[in-house]
């Protein structure tokens, strides 16, 4: 098989890593890429956003399978411009990813088919957001509509905070049109985890259950990022739990997205809040997440490109289920000191060489200038290892993060250890 990924972040790494190990590949491609990836693929200078100029490439060199990593080329549309084509690729159509791709659609839709989730008021003006968080109280939950890399939601305790996020992103429009409109949302406790599955819209095969780290720093301090460590297990994941979460939210979702004439195909990731009446849905996102990524692919002990390929070819056939490795993984995000705000590019990056092929540096924000590395986003490398539990997976890419170098690089130093102290707790 000849494949093509598309995007330049850790993820599409870790998926590039994954696809060279599988006996059907004899080559991978990817479109733009990073230095990372170059190792383990071709790379080609075409953006995630052209996405006839990315059907082109795909068609003249008669491309297998297309797996499309970030949401915004689904959102664009590449799906139904390679499906037009009779070109196989792997994810949900441009009607399909507006589960992602509007808040809005997506609570409505959750509403319309019983899926639990947070109460919430779509809001289009300053006015009519002031008024729902005066119904909902604090603290609340901002989220805007459109896609913002992660960074489009924030948690606001008190009317202040809120008054200085609405006149952001209403007057500044600092997220431009993505925020026309803006969900004031109820504020959920719990354990969050990234529960996250392949479907061909009619079964679906969950991947390893992950957890991701959103906040810039220790203790979920700061402002959302796009993910600054995960790990797999989840450890507050019970098989109950999970259970549950398939039957209410995931069966659901893909039943009613068929219902509404939107089949849905690829990867369907629910982030869901374990609240104390039951899981309920942060947020859906329509593709794979990062880190997530990183760490299930490290486990996964299934050949991706087949399982990509069955569902490109709309029917998962008789596959029972996907099997992870027994071992867990961790990750840890090296990012550019003041990300997401403000953080400096362009600056060089020197990775010591690792003698151990239990961890694997996952390239993001990494490309090649005049033969050496620099950063060109603010999150520069996962670090990622794999062990025999958890907590030495952790230890692990702990010990390899300070291998990564270069002027303002920080990291979470919690990554894993609330989640293991709770499991521990449990157990006594």
């Amino acid at each position: 098989m000849r494949v093509l990924v598309v995007g330049q972040g850790a993820r599409e790494h870790a998926l590039c890593w994954k696809l060279k190990q599988s006996p059907l590949v004899h080559e991978v491609y990817a479109a733009p890429g990073n230095a990372g990836i170059s190792a383990v693929a071709d790379c080609v200078p075409i953006g995630v956003a052209d996405i006839v100029e990315l059907a082109d490439f795909a068609e003249k060199l008669k491309m297998d399978l297309t797996i499309v990593g970030p949401e915004l080329p689904l959102t664009l549309g590449i799906v139904d411009e390679f499906q037009k084509r009779g070109l196989p690729i792997f994810g949900p159509t441009r009607l399909a990813a507006e589960l992602e791709g509007s808040k809005v659609f997506s609570k409505e839709f959750m509403r319309k088919y019983g899926i639990p989730t947070a109460n919430a008021v779509a809001c289009n003006s300053v006015d009519e957001a002031k008024a729902a968080l005066k119904q909902l109280g604090y603290p609340a939950v901002l989220k805007i509509d459109g896609l913002a890399a992660g960074k489009g939601v924030v948690i606001v305790e008190s009317r202040a905070e809120a008054d200085e996020y609405l006149r952001m992103v209403f007057e500044e429009k600092k997220f431009g049109t993505a925020a026309n409109r803006i969900l004031v949302e109820e504020f959920l406790t719990g354990e969050e985890v990234s529960f996250i599955v392949i479907t061909d819209g009619k079964k679906s095969l969950p991947l390893a259950p992950a957890k991701d780290y959103k906040k810039a720093f220790d203790g979920d301090a700061g402002p959302n990022t796009g993910g600054m460590g995960s790990h797999s297990p989840a450890v507050v994941l019970s098989g109950e739990i999970a259970a549950e979460i398939v039957r209410s939210i995931i069966l659901p979702t893909i039943q009613g997205m068929a219902s509404e004439g939107r089949p849905y195909t690829g990867v369907l990731y629910a982030g869901v809040m374990l609240t104390p009446n039951g899981p309920k849905v942060l947020e859906y996102n329509c593709r794979f997440g990062d880190p997530e990524t990183q760490v299930q692919m490290m486990r996964m002990d299934d050949d991706l490109a087949e399982i990509c390929l069955r569902v490109a070819q709309g029917n998962l056939g008789d596959l029972k289920g996907l099997n992870p490795k027994k071992e867990a993984a961790a990750c840890v995000v090296v990012a550019v000191d003041g990300y997401p705000d403000d953080f400096v590019k362009g600056q060089e990056v020197e990775i010591e060489p690792i003698d151990d092929e239990s961890v694997v540096i996952f390239h993001a924000g990494v490309v090649k200038k005049g033969g050496k590395l620099v950063n060109q986003a603010g999150r520069v490398v996962s670090v990622c290892a794999r062990a025999a539990s958890l907590s030495e997976a952790l230890a692990k890419a702990y010990e390899a993060a300070p291998k990564v170098h270069f002027e303002g690089a920080r990291y979470r130093t919690d990554i894993g250890y609330r989640a293991l102290e709770a499991r521990k707790a449990a157990e006594q």
